[in-house]
Parts: C-alpha cells; sequence; structure tokens
C-alpha cells in the first residue's frame, strides 16, 4: 500500500507540472472611461491597429458587461463578486484574482490604477507600479505612486502614464520569465487612460487635430454604419437619438466648434497611445516566446464619461497645467449606439468592448463576434478554470486578518472562447446610486435615479428606444422584485440605497452629465 501511494504521489506530481507547463498566462487589461464604440474594431475612426488585430485574429464580445463605475468596477473584475457584496473598496469578503493564481503557481503582478483600499501588493500582487488614486496628472504623477509597496515619485521630463505602465509591465514580466521561468504569469493593466484630464502627447494629438471638424452627429451616424455593417450589432436596432440638451454640431457657434473638435482630438490621442503601448507589449511577448500562450482580454471599466470639470483651459492638453474633460457632446458619440453614460445603469453606461486573444488555445472563430451576455464578474471564474485554482471559503490576508469569502458570482467565460454556447447567467444585476438595473433573459429592467422603472426586450431593442412597462405588468414586478432580493440579501446595502422608484418621469441630463433640477 505505502508503494502505491508513493507511486500515486509521483505520478500526481508529474502530472501538475505537466498540466502547469500547459497553464495560459493571462493578462486582463482594462482601460479607463473608454466608450462601447472607442476602439476601431467596435466601430471608431480613432486608429487602433494593434487592438484591432486582438480582435482580427481573436473574438469580440458585443454584449460585455461593467458596472459604471470605476471602482466597483475594479472590485467586480478582481473578485467575481458584485460590488458591495464583496465589501466594495475594501474587498472584506473577497479573495481576488492574484490571490489564488499565486497560491496555484502563478507570478502576479500588476501595472497601472488601483483605486481601492489597501495596494495591490496586499492583495496577492507580488510586484506593483502604479497610483492607488482614482484619477492622476498624466505627466506630473501624484503622490499615491508606489513600486512594489513603496513610495515612488521618480518623475522626470519623460513621464506619461500610459508608456510608463507598459515599461514596468515589461521590467516586470522580464523578471518573472527569468526568475520563475517554470510558472505562468497573471498581468492585470489598469490604464488610466483616456480618463480625465484630457492629458496628450503632442504627437499623438497632431495626429487627430483636423479629424472632428464634421462634429458629433457625422461621427454617430458613421460609427452606427460601421457597427452594423462589421455586425457587431444587429441593423435593426436604431440609433439612440443625440440627447435633447446636447445642441446640434451645425448649431454651436465657430468658437464652440473649434473647442470641441479640440477635445476629442486629445481624447483620441489618449486612445491611440494605449493602443500603440498595447503593441509594444505584444512586440515583447513575442521576443519571449510566450504570446501564444497568454490569453490576453480587454475591457473598459464603465462607458464614456459626460463630466466636464475643465480647468485651466488655456493651456495645451500636453502641458500638465492644463485640465481638459470633454462632455455629453462626446460622450453619447463614444457609447454609441447606446443611451447615457457612465454612472448609468441603460447600456451607454454598463456595456464595454472585451477582446478575448489567445492563438494556443481558443477554440473560437479567429475574427468572431459573440452576443452570449458577459460580465466582469466572469474573469475571477476564467480564471480559475485556466489556471487549476480553487476558490477559498477563508482567506488569511498578510497581516493576519483571516476573512470570510462570499460565494463566486461569476460564470466561467471558457465555453464561449471554445465558441461553444455556455450556459448563461440566471441574471446580472446593477447598481450604482440611484441607477438601477437587473438583466434576466431576453428582458432588463432599469431605473435612472430610481426615477421609474423602464422594461426592455434587450435582445430586439438593444438601445432601449420602446419601453414595455405598461404591457408587460407581471414581467417588472418580478424582476424588480428580484432586483430588491439581491440588494438586500446578497450586496447587503443599506435600505437607503434600496428606496422604492418615485413613479416620476427620469431627470434629463446637462451638457456636462449633471442632472437637471
Amino acid at each position: 500500500m505505502r508503494s502505491f501511494a508513493i507511486g500515486f504521489a509521483i505520478l500526481f506530481a508529474t502530472f501538475s507540472l505537466s498540466f502547469a507547463d500547459k497553464r495560459p498566462n493571462i493578462i486582463i487589461m482594462m482601460v479607463d472611461d473608454l466608450g462601447f464604440s472607442d476602439f476601431g474594431c467596435y466601430g471608431s475612426e480613432i486608429e487602433t491597429p494593434n487592438i484591432d488585430a486582438l480582435a482580427e485574429n481573436g473574438l469580440r464580445f458585443s454584449r460585455f458587461y461593467n458596472t459604471a463605475k470605476c471602482h466597483s468596477s475594479r472590485v467586480s473584475l478582481l473578485s467575481g463578486l458584485y460590488c458591495d457584496q464583496a465589501g466594495s473598496e475594501s474587498l472584506k469578503r473577497a479573495v481576488t484574482i492574484p490571490e489564488v493564481l499565486k497560491e496555484s503557481g502563478y507570478s502576479t503582478m500588476m501595472v497601472g490604477k488601483w483605486h481601492l483600499q489597501r495596494e495591490p501588493t496586499d492583495r496577492g500582487f507580488e510586484k506593483y507600479f502604479g497610483h492607488l488614486s482614482g484619477a492622476t496628472n498624466f505627466f506630473t504623477g501624484d503622490d499615491t505612486f508606489r513600486l512594489n509597496g513603496e513610495s515612488w515619485n521618480d518623475f522626470d521630463e519623460e513621464f506619461y502614464t500610459t508608456e510608463v505602465f507598459i515599461d514596468y509591465a515589461e521590467q516586470f514580466l522580464g523578471e518573472a520569465l527569468e526568475e520563475s521561468p517554470e510558472k505562468p504569469f497573471f498581468l492585470y493593466v489598469a490604464h488610466n487612460a483616456p480618463h480625465y484630464p484630457l492629458h496628450v502627447l503632442e504627437e499623438d494629438y497632431r495626429k487627430y487635430e483636423d479629424r472632428y471638424s464634421e462634429g458629433w452627429d457625422v461621427i454617430r451616424e458613421r460609427r452606427y454604419q460601421k457597427q452594423i455593417e462589421m455586425e457587431l450589432i444587429p441593423e435593426d436596432w436604431a440609433l439612440s437619438p443625440r440627447p435633447d440638451l446636447v445642441p446640434a454640431w451645425s448649431e454651436l457657434s465657430e468658437k464652440e466648434r473649434e473647442w470641441d473638435e479640440r477635445r476629442m482630438a486629445a481624447f483620441a490621442g489618449m486612445v491611440d497611445r494605449v493602443d500603440q503601448t498595447t503593441g509594444r507589449l505584444i512586440e515583447f511577448l513575442k521576443s519571449k516566446g510566450v504570446y501564444k500562450n497568454t490569453l490576453i482580454m480587454i475591457c473598459s471599466d464603465n462607458g464614456a464619461c459626460p463630466f466636464d470639470r475643465t480647468t485651466g483651459a488655456e493651456f495645451e492638453p500636453w502641458d500638465a497645467s492644463s485640465y481638459w474633460c470633454y462632455d455629453t457632446g462626446w460622450s453619447h458619440v463614444g457609447n454609441t449606439p447606446f443611451r447615457l453614460h457612465k454612472q448609468n445603469q441603460h447600456e451607454g453606461g454598463i456595456t464595454s468592448p472585451m477582446i478575448a486573444h489567445w492563438p494556443a488555445g481558443m477554440k473560437a472563430d479567429p475574427g468572431s463576434i459573440t452576443d452570449q451576455p458577459g460580465h466582469l464578474i466572469d474573469f475571477m471564474a476564467t480564471c480559475l478554470e485556466l489556471g487549476g485554482a480553487s476558490y477559498p471559503q477563508t482567506l488569511m490576508l498578510a497581516d493576519g486578518t483571516e476573512i470570510e469569502v462570499d460565494p463566486l458570482q461569476g460564470k466561467s467565460l471558457v465555453p464561449v472562447l471554445d465558441g461553444e454556447t455556455r450556459e448563461p447567467h440566471d441574471f446580472l444585476y446593477f447598481t450604482f446610486g440611484d441607477n438601477r438595473a437587473i438583466r434576466k433573459g431576453p428582458w432588463k429592467l432599469v431605473t435612472h435615479r430610481a426615477s421609474q422603472w423602464e422594461l426592455y426586450d434587450i435582445e430586439k431593442d438593444g438601445t432601449e428606444l420602446n419601453n414595455l412597462a405598461e404591457q408587460h405588468p407581471s414581467i417588472l414586478e418580478e424582476l424588480s422584485a428580484l432586483w430588491y432580493e439581491t440588494a438586500l440579501e446578497i450586496e447587503r446595502l443599506p435600505k437607503k440605497r434600496t428606496k422604492e422608484v418615485s413613479g416620476k418621469a427620469p431627470p434629463k441630463l446637462l451638457k456636462d452629465g449633471r442632472p437637471s433640477k
């Protein structure tokens, strides 16, 4: 019996090593405040050839959901849970992807924006460079920058966050591959771009400075037509109209048009630079011989942002003293073809681009598009399956604190990557502030600022233009009850955040993204 046990142990160890050798490296890249249509492969005129190439040889999701807000999307991505269920920024009821993958034998590293409590090196990342804050100056940074848990302030005249993040990503990858070549790696790239301030390198701005003279009405219609031509969306989805409080481009004065052209050129240049650095990272992976067995997944944390908080408009956007933002005029272009924006639980707020690429492992047809709904909470389950990792019930943090971990909400995306139809979520739940939604099968219930419930057949009417609440009161009642049940029992929201909807007409947004009174 003893010899059998020894032999089995040797066999198991050999199997485990063989399995580990074949497990993919995993890179998750999240960009910040990028709308559904802002990559070229999702309809944009912004030049993103490297990201487009990943889509052309990989898989695009047309119905991939986020939480409509920066910090909550990061919570859900890392934990596989809804935001408050996980403990929000504290992650006090959550285990993170790097924590489970490190336990399973992965090297773990992160670059970019954290925007949560503690630090990445406290929650499973062995190496980290970036800022703990929710936004930063792209040229001068801030006092929250950290390198492997230590304060970092080595800013110089060449510093630009989007570039430096990838510098450190390459450094960390190189070190991991040299120190532990037998280990697969997990890298989380959390870009701050293209979040405001619209800080752009001058060469990137100059590329786009004459590209937006036709204005937002023409650009949005062009993106919509491109989305239909590439079969990203059904042609019977109508383009949602320009918001009432955004003037037609032709109604703007020459000075106003010039200002808005410049703001969009700055935004486009920032997205272009994300793509350039993505290309640089891809070439690095190829040079190290690990590209083919690396799963790359690229997403956004929320829809395009309508908040205009501009100061320092007299400075050029490549000057660190500037603080440009754009407003609803361009954010409704970023979210083409959908309604509303960041923070809202309508599709414009919660629908992301998501691109998956893995030459050695994906079986889905290259260049294919899936309309199967996915969510940021699915990344954890995907990493667990591919990494051969276990999801724990309790977790001991680095400081000795033991936490109880909530049950996983996400479902693995692996069947979708394999070109199969996976068992869908029973439902998907959304909340931020007084904005709420729940999707179950073809039905979506949503409210803007707890005004009144709207009901849509989201498969036929993906741009939410035909409210069916009056026609289907029983479905409205079922889904609203499910939303409240989830909010109270799974999310643990306080009752003040679950007040009944008012039944009044939803407030309109002003051009700078604020609600009208």
